[in-house]
């Protein structure tokens, strides 16, 4: 997903060296491997074609460290973003009539739900 990173540091002997590889365009991602004594961190496209890949010996890898993008909600033209949207991922305004979550019975004082 855009905006995923993935944080290398590598000891050089006498001090350490970070890299960073991450996701730059919509529709791809990162993913990491590590196989056979080598860290793999590679950009991959939406049908999983490599666009850039780094190898480092696992031995000299100090961190790795996954940093996810954010979820925020989208932006409109205007950039502002969707009240309503986010209002009701929040769970401030209740759900459209006629959705399709069906509704439970009180639950009666032991904290059970009623019997029909």
């Amino acid at each position: 997903m855009k905006g995923d990173k993935v944080e290398i540091v590598i000891d050089t002997g006498g001090a350490t060296k970070t890299y960073e590889v991450a996701a730059t365009r919509a529709g791809r991602r990162v993913e990491v491997v590590n196989r056979r004594g080598l860290v793999e961190v590679t950009e991959l496209t939406r049908s999983g074609s490599a666009v850039r890949t780094a190898r480092f010996m696992a031995s000299r890898v100090v961190a790795l460290v996954e940093h996810p993008a954010d979820d925020r909600p989208s932006r409109s033209a205007s950039g502002a973003a969707d009240p309503e949207r986010a209002a009701r991922t929040a769970g401030r305004v209740p759900p459209r009539r006629g959705s399709a979550v069906p509704s439970q019975p009180p639950a009666g004082p032991d904290g059970e739900a009623g019997t029909p």
